[in-house]
């Protein structure tokens, strides 16, 4: 071979090298640009989009399953393979303080359970045998029973008011069944000791309807305006919520169901220790009274406008050993939380899942 030839050769050798060097390069480049949108991508999707309250007035998907005591009517939204996140509402609400929550998440890729608390719309006992029983351990094992016909082993909870305590008493009795917690109003858990506790008048004032509904006029008066009540407990607990009548008429057919009252006087008097719990849950009672430290991560939530009683967040923030943060929300925010603000619950959700 030629000496020219030889230099040709080992040129184009050359050439071929940076050819194949820039091509090399240029792959990864893309490859890591790419990298880079998905990674982008995986960030955004973390990040709830806007939603107008009031914009859902209903769920996809109502069902009914037994567990435990209680034939349970729930809502269901999103894949059913996706992570769980079941959330819990109070009184005197509904599954419908979630109507906007619930698609958010769905949207997120979880799988969202929005059960029916004993006492509430489609929720049924199975015997009209079993006491109706407003104690707070008893509401909680029977998410844990709702948890076990439906093959959750671990979820991601978000209540407020009785749903916060509930989410409280199960991150702290069983923080195997629970990832995390968003609550709304700190650390609700509590005993009959602690009941019988005077506060000062102004704090006495606020849980008025306590003491009326532990007596006999109360239940009556409950029982004949259960409407009514609850509309000016909405208006107390939100007192900037200026919601419509269709709103809270949703909520309200939730309240005709027929155990809903001996649901709700067992259980503010049971706070009072002027009813008695049932021995079987006599165990759990004992160690949620000592106060148990919640270990799991988890989100407090508060409005700014919260007419409800609720502690200040120095006073629990102890309470919580994982990972933990308080979000005030502003813009007016009462009591029912999820439902004045959905996007910022949603959003507290899918954050406290990645903690």
């Amino acid at each position: 071979m030629s000496t020219n030839r030889l230099s040709e050769e080992i040129e184009m050798e050359g050439i071929n090298r940076h050819r194949r060097r820039f091509i090399a390069t240029s792959a990864m480049a893309i490859a890591a640009g790419q990298f880079g949108m998905i990674a982008s991508a995986d960030a955004q999707s973390n990040k709830i989009s806007p939603v107008k309250p009031g914009t859902n007035t209903s769920f996809s998907a109502l069902k009914q399953i037994d567990a435990g005591v209680l034939n349970v009517g729930y809502a269901e939204a999103g894949p059913v393979h996706g992570a769980p996140v079941i959330l819990l509402h109070g009184w005197p609400y509904d599954i419908y303080s979630y109507v906007d929550v619930a698609p958010l998440l769905a949207s997120a890729g979880y799988r969202v359970i929005v059960p029916y608390v004993r006492g509430y719309g489609t929720t049924r006992f199975l015997s009209n045998e079993t006491f109706r029983n407003g104690q707070p351990s008893a509401v909680a094992v029977d998410v844990i029973a709702l948890m076990d016909a439906l093959n959750i082993q671990k979820a991601t909870f978000g209540g407020f008011d009785w749903g916060a305590r509930t989410a409280n008493i199960i991150a702290a009795l069983w923080p195997e069944r629970c990832k995390a917690t968003v609550s709304v109003s700190g650390y609700l858990i509590g005993g009959q000791e602690a009941g019988k506790v005077p506060l000062p008048p102004k704090a006495e004032l606020q849980w008025w309807y306590q003491f009326y509904l532990a007596t006999e006029r109360g239940r009556e008066g409950y029982d004949k305006y259960r409407h009514d009540f609850a509309k000016l407990i909405w208006q107390i607990a939100s007192p900037k919520w200026n919601f419509e009548d269709a709103t809270f008429d949703r909520s309200a057919a939730s309240f005709d169901n027929p155990d809903h009252v001996a649901i709700v006087i067992h259980n503010y008097r049971w706070r009072l220790a002027l009813a008695e719990g049932e021995p079987k849950y006599a165990d759990l009672d004992k160690r949620l009274a000592a106060g148990p430290v919640v270990t799991v991560p988890t989100i407090i939530m508060e409005g700014d406008a919260n007419g409800a009683p609720h502690p200040e967040p120095a006073s629990y923030a102890k309470k919580f050993s994982g990972k933990y943060s308080h979000r005030t929300i502003t813009g007016g925010i009462g009591h029912n939380l999820p439902q004045e603000a959905p996007q910022a619950f949603a959003q507290a959700v899918v954050d406290v899942d990645g903690y």
